[in-house]
């Protein structure tokens, strides 16, 4: 995974200029283009952060893990209320999740 974000950074590379130094995350993540694949990303992201697994977050805000799982590929929409929740467990600001 690691050796194939590397070789998409460096194609995307060339198509910035080189003093910047830096390329915009959606040109190396399609997926945050999209703004449940955005959601979805840092939900994953943050839950990793945390070192927690998805059955363990479901549990400590109430959720089924499928559920969890759903919105962390983008299949199921994160409401405020649900963003709430899920900020509160990762220590993390809830408009991430929208």
């Amino acid at each position: 995974m690691r050796r194939l974000l590397k070789e998409k950074i460096a194609a995307t590379q060339k198509n910035y200029d080189a003093e910047d130094g830096w390329i915009p995350a959606e040109e190396v993540l399609p997926v945050l283009k999209d703004p449940a694949g955005r959601a979805a990303a840092c939900l994953r992201g943050l839950r990793h952060r945390e070192n927690i697994t998805q059955r363990t977050l479901a549990a400590k805000i109430g959720i089924l893990p499928h559920h969890l799982s759903e919105m962390e590929h983008g299949k199921r929409p994160i409401g405020k209320a649900m963003a709430k929740k899920l900020a509160a467990a990762l220590k993390a600001d809830w408009r991430v999740f929208l």
